[in-house]
């Protein structure tokens, strides 16, 4: 397996397979057309987030995309993992875990004093961040209202 950064063709790549990912993330709550995905990743790579891609035998078995984000309540700058993706062929072979000890590492040279994400509550990675140190920072709570 290699981790490394994308390429043009390869980020449309991840683009044009990033509705999965969300999908799959989100545990089937969101399903995101292509063009969704654009209007939020690109405001991303511009503010210098970027991708790391995992391939193994040439083809794509994941990714994760890492950069700056800023605490809410301090304006800190951190680093922030706004997603992490192996597909299903590739699953169960430590791949989300080199993804992530590699953007971490990223992260970590690029200076940044601390890494978050957020997760859906019920969703597997869960398991992995906290293996890998990870500590519920913040939750955010729903009440789901029926309308008359």
């Amino acid at each position: 397996m290699e981790i490394r950064r994308t390429n043009h063709d390869e980020l449309e790549e991840i683009i044009q397979r990033s509705p999965q990912a969300m999908f799959d993330g989100t545990m089937g709550r969101v399903s995101p057309t292509e063009e969704r995905i654009k209007q939020m990743v690109e405001p991303l790579l511009q503010k210098g987030a970027y991708y790391l891609l995992a391939t193994e035998k040439g083809q794509i078995a994941g990714w994760i995309l890492i950069g700056p984000s800023k605490d809410s309540f301090t304006d800190q700058e951190i680093g922030f993992i706004y997603e992490l993706y192996v597909a299903d062929a590739y699953r169960g072979k430590g791949i989300a875990k080199a993804l992530m000890k590699s953007g971490i590492d990223q992260l970590r040279q690029g200076g940044y004093p601390e890494v978050r994400l957020s997760v859906f509550a019920d969703n597997h990675a869960v398991q992995l961040y906290e293996q890998m140190g990870f500590k519920v920072r913040t939750m955010t709570m729903r009440l789901p209202l029926e309308m008359d």
